[in-house]
């Protein structure tokens, strides 16, 4: 899946059997020239990678623990104090990839970063214009995705398929996406503040019922103390419309 790091909705979606290696999801992407892409490190491509370069679109990742390369230059180095973020290492790097059967080298930048819990990552990049602090920030927007995830198996029927066999199975995963794409156009034309689960609640609990969605969004709060009010009222021994100014009981 692809999503759109500002919106957070699905993009681009491919299904495919589990046996499919990740990274030829890359190949099917049509991302227009200047994108910036963030995944994590099981798409590591690097012929994808060097089309990219090519057509002028760029990525932040993280490098396989396994990766062969080569250091070309060291641009910086430093000690990171425990308990503080910061980059440890920039290095200019070469990788090589096979193409049409000749070997060919690949050109990027190696960023070593600590995080506040002293946890250590490597990011790999082609962009040589941003800082690598920001490449770092770049890559936990990758994190988007699986709240996104999240998002879908807490409000959706996904921990369960209603059927086994594969059309079935296509049918109800694109259902769900349709769905959470169309909660959050909702929520969003709302320009209300409750949750996403709290959306998915009042509209599957209304479903069938004759209701302006948007109206049910928007006035649920208003009229739900209205409602409250007017029962606590009518539920008093000394019901709020005989109480006179100036008059104790």
């Amino acid at each position: 899946m692809l999503i759109d790091a500002v919106q957070s909705v699905a993009k681009f979606v491919c299904i495919t059997e589990a046996k499919v290696h990740d990274k030829n999801f890359l190949k099917q992407l049509g991302v227009p020239a200047y994108s910036m892409l963030v995944f994590d490190k099981a798409y590591n491509f690097y012929r994808q990678f060097a089309n990219w370069n090519k057509e002028n679109i760029y990525f932040v990742t993280r490098q396989k623990d396994n990766a062969v390369y080569k250091v070309i230059e060291t641009v910086m180095e430093q000690e990171v104090p425990k308990g503080k973020a910061g980059v440890k290492k920039e290095e200019i790097i070469e990788v090589k990839y096979k193409e049409d059967k000749e070997e060919k080298t690949l050109c990027l930048r190696r960023i070593s970063y600590q995080d506040e819990k002293n946890r250590q990552y490597v990011f790999i990049t082609n962009n040589f214009t941003i800082t690598a602090e920001e490449a770092a920030l770049i890559y936990k927007k990758r994190w988007q995705i699986e709240l996104l995830f999240k998002k879908m198996k807490q409000n959706f029927q996904l921990h369960y398929f209603y059927g086994e066999n594969e059309t079935a199975i296509r049918t109800q995963v694109w259902c769900t996406l349709i769905a959470q794409l169309l909660l959050t156009v909702l929520q969003k034309k709302a320009k209300v503040k409750k949750a996403f689960s709290t959306v998915a609640a009042l509209i599957r609990i209304h479903l069938i019922s004759m209701l302006d969605v948007m109206e049910l969004l928007q006035h649920i709060k208003r009229t739900y103390e209205k409602a409250k009010n007017k029962a606590s009222n009518q539920g008093s021994l000394f019901p709020l419309e005989n109480v006179k100014e100036g008059v104790t009981f």
